[in-house]
């Protein structure tokens, strides 16, 4: 019994000390988070960093499974976040392999939502695995970060450009291999600028015939009118209404690429015409074969169904041409 009440007051001192630390430094600014001057052994800084990262890795090991959110409290409790300053020619990736930190973390974290992203200056390094959601997501990848995400999380709040940010953290939890891809590509651009990430693409089981078939595409849910956007130059070689996309559009792209939107419920678009990237194309409905509003969107190069996590660009908060 003694034990036990040892170890809950032990577990509040950790808690209290962490949110403590945070608070901190957002009311001092980041001169209160502790200062790594270079990533390298001889900094006294960065060696206690990498103790910091050992110890929370192993809490983290010693928790494997999926966490219940009292448990996501307690494994945060090890969480310290500290503040660096890039040195010429260090990019993302190598900072995160020095760190011993996935590179998904840092990029959450700093909310650099593509891998083209430069630093731009100073970021923050956090000494536990996991992802940083903000309370408000901006980007394509911080909205997807929530929509796939489970209720074990912990709401933090963490000083960044001179104010405070409150974050969604979710202890040891890295992109999943849609996330990446989102992260790591360079090719289309999103048609929606908001959605929710409800089908992807390969086998699944039919959410209208209960049968597993090839999903050659993603399911973008949005609210129904929601604007259908060009995710590429191109020209438009079919439109029409199928009874199992409903209405859509198919623009053809160079390089032999094609891109086809399904389920819409208006087409703004004519055939033939010529479209630029990000011009609206349509609007999202629930035509032909589907369970709500929604998007379906797929993408083909020389006939072949591919997965266009791997090929899309994050849409940048611009305005459209």
């Amino acid at each position: 019994m003694i034990q036990r009440l040892y170890s809950l007051t032990l577990l509040f001192c950790v808690l209290f000390l962490t949110v403590f630390r945070v608070s901190q430094a957002g009311a001092e600014g980041i001169s209160a988070l502790p200062v790594i001057s270079r990533l390298d052994s001889r900094d006294t800084i960065f060696r206690q960093y990498i103790s910091d990262v050992q110890l929370a890795r192993s809490q983290i090991v010693s928790r494997r499974g999926q966490l219940r959110p009292d448990q996501a409290e307690e494994l945060a409790s090890f969480l310290t976040i500290y503040f660096y300053s890039p040195q010429a020619g260090e990019e993302l990736m190598g900072i995160a392999a020095r760190c011993n930190i996935p590179y998904g973390t840092i990029a959450s974290l700093n909310r650099i939502s593509n891998i083209e992203d430069t630093l731009g200056g100073p970021i923050l390094l956090p000494s536990m695995p996991g992802i940083f959601v903000p309370e408000t997501p901006g980007s394509d990848l911080e909205k997807l970060f929530l929509s796939t995400r489970a209720d074990a999380e912990v709401l933090l709040s963490i000083p960044q450009n001179g104010r405070m940010e409150r974050f969604y953290f979710f202890p040891g939890d890295d992109f999943s291999a849609t996330e990446r891809v989102f992260f790591l590509n360079r090719g289309f651009q999103f048609p929606l600028r908001e959605f929710r990430l409800t089908s992807s693409f390969g086998h699944r089981i039919n959410p209208v015939t209960g049968r597993q078939s090839m999903h050659r595409g993603l399911d973008l849910a949005a609210p129904e009118g929601t604007e259908v956007f060009a995710a590429r130059a191109g020209t438009v070689i079919d439109i029409g209404e199928d009874p199992l996309l409903g209405r859509y559009i198919i623009l053809s792209h160079d390089n032999n690429w094609v891109s086809l939107y399904g389920h819409l419920s208006a087409i703004n678009v004519a055939l033939r015409t010529t479209v630029r990237t990000g011009s609206m194309i349509g609007r999202v409905g629930s035509t032909g074969q589907s369970t709500g509003p929604h998007l379906h969107f797929e993408l083909r190069q020389d006939g072949q169904s591919r997965d266009p996590a791997g090929l899309l660009r994050l849409f940048r908060s611009t305005t459209p041409p």
